[in-house]
């Protein structure tokens, strides 16, 4: 019970960074966690603190989602996702690596150098949804590329973040019925969801409050730094 505890305690701490800021709850508990369960079963569990963290944070925030621009970034993010796993066979995921890693730290080092400057082209955003795809069947991550593009998009950080929890929330429903189809859940983590779901649900719910306190210079600032972080770790994973 002591490493479920742990679990618990830790998603409390990074799933509320997640619904605060929009990215990186996955990504800490994985580097917290990986010393008492194999990273398979953690990135399974996740789909459901994911997913809690992305329905709570839209229910509670103010309606700022276009149905019709999410569809938008959802449809190349597919096709990317569908040439992720085709190349997947193909070529090197050492390579692909490399390149994930080379642009993610790109994006996140020019977020950080020149924040509030960043601007893409309708083709340019169409190329990261694509990529956020890709990346997403490669190698699990979406997170970092998904914020540039919509960073990049959009100046008020509810906006921002809304709309990267309702493309988490579709990504993730997805990989949940993949998992529920190929039976990929187990007695261990239905049990590990079962017990830390209650208390991430009542903690998530009155911590998206705390997103409405975050300034929009340091909201942009902690996600910069986040994205090229995470880009810079990947060259070491």
């Amino acid at each position: 019970m002591l490493p479920l505890a742990l679990l618990t305690l830790v998603c409390v701490v990074t799933y509320t960074f997640e619904i605060v800021f929009g990215i990186a709850g996955t990504i800490m508990m994985l580097a917290l966690m990986s010393f008492f369960y194999d990273a398979r079963t953690l990135v399974i569990y996740s789909v459901l603190p994911q997913i809690l963290v992305a329905a709570i944070g839209l229910v509670r925030s103010p309606k700022t989602v276009n149905v019709r621009f999410l569809a938008g970034m959802l449809a190349f993010a597919l096709l990317g996702a569908l040439a992720g796993i085709y190349l997947f066979y193909y070529f090197s995921a050492t390579v692909f690596q490399v390149l994930l890693a080379s642009a993610i730290s790109a994006s996140g080092l020019f977020l950080v150098l020149a924040p509030g400057r960043v601007r893409f082209g309708r083709a340019g955003a169409r190329v990261l949804d694509t990529l956020a795809g890709v990346s997403q069947a490669l190698f699990g991550i979406s997170g970092p590329i998904a914020m540039t593009r919509l960073l990049a998009t959009f100046d008020e950080k509810t906006i921002v973040r809304n709309y990267a929890l309702a493309f988490f929330l579709a990504m993730n429903a997805l990989r949940a019925v993949e998992y529920l189809v190929h039976g990929t859940y187990t007695a261990e983590i239905g049990w590990m969801m079962a017990v830390s779901g209650p208390f991430l649900a009542v903690t998530l719910w009155h911590a998206n409050r705390l997103h409405f306190r975050v300034n929009e210079a340091q909201f942009r600032r902690v996600v910069a730094w986040i994205i090229l972080a995470g880009g810079l770790s990947l060259f070491y994973r």
